[in-house]
């Protein structure tokens, strides 16, 4: 059998005792502030922010690229407007509006 005699001080020993306890102590403390409610609701707001950035982020970007693509339709590379297409669009909208107009009208008759 190998000798398994503990060679320290009692002052060494009682040293490494502090020292456990210390360690144990500061390991509760870190558990105790994880456990803690304001701590886990803060984790969750965190993490409820973090995906709402990331959510509107994406939005942003695809409304930006439909925004682009609508342009694009509109207007040539140089940034004149393509009239083949501007006017009928316009006379589309002219006429929608004109026929809620009348909609709106012989409702209040």
């Amino acid at each position: 059998m190998a000798d398994t005699a503990d060679t320290r001080t009692p002052g060494q020993i009682e040293a490494d005792i502090a020292r456990r306890r210390a360690a144990l102590a500061e390991t509760l403390d870190e558990i105790g502030v994880r456990v803690h409610p304001k701590t886990i609701v803060g984790d969750a707001k965190a993490k409820v922010v973090a995906h709402a950035d990331h959510t509107l982020g994406r939005a942003y970007v695809g409304v930006n690229r439909a925004v682009s693509q609508v342009k694009a339709q509109f207007v040539d590379e140089k940034g004149a407007p393509r009239l083949e297409r501007v006017v009928p669009a316009g006379l589309l909208v002219v006429g929608v509006v004109g026929l809620l107009a009348l909609g709106t009208r012989k409702r209040r008759r």
